[in-house]
């Protein structure tokens, strides 16, 4: 056996060692202590991933005083800086796809953060912009989703916080293209 081996093994025995914890109702490790679990999901990037999104928002939600949310926010920051723009294109810039954009543009469209605007070219395709009111959303949240940012990643070095974003980059360019 190689050192590649190692952590497959680890995994089969941590699944193991949670099937039978589970069996038993034996749930006697720390529930924030992951490195410890029995349970085989503790130990999966997906489940680190799906947890550090709910901290993430939940933080978000505390400190941002302001009725937005972080896909909001990342639309409107999308905005500032590529408007006007179609709903695809919107879209695109923050990870969302055509059918779930909608009803984030709805939403800011409704608050009056963003217009929306038949294309010149072509009228079907609506072309959306900040308004007046948006910009001025965007800065008054700015410096709070910033805070945010930085109480997140706080348990970590300068260098691990570059590393994960290295990290996190590379592993959305292979999988979300």
């Amino acid at each position: 056996m190689d050192g590649r081996d190692l952590p497959a093994l680890a995994t089969r025995r941590r699944a193991r060692r949670g099937n039978a914890a589970a069996a038993t109702g034996d749930a006697s490790f720390a529930a924030g202590d992951l490195a410890a679990s029995p349970f085989a999901f503790h130990h999966m990037p997906g489940h680190y991933i799906r947890r550090l999104q709910q901290v993430a928002v939940a933080l978000f939600a505390r400190r941002v005083a302001v009725d937005i949310t972080p896909v909001q926010f990342a639309a409107l920051a999308a905005l500032e800086h590529r408007h006007p723009c179609d709903q695809v294109t919107l879209g695109g810039l923050i990870g969302y796809d055509r059918a779930t954009i909608g009803g984030v543009v709805d939403r800011l469209e409704a608050k009056r953060w963003i217009v929306r605007e038949p294309g010149r070219r072509d009228r079907r395709m609506k072309l959306v912009s900040l308004t007046s009111a948006g910009a001025t959303i965007l800065r008054r949240v700015t410096r709070d989703v910033e805070r945010v940012q930085a109480e997140l990643m706080a348990p970590l070095t300068p260098a691990q916080r570059r590393q994960f974003e290295r990290l996190c980059q590379k592993l959305l360019a292979a999988h979300a293209g």
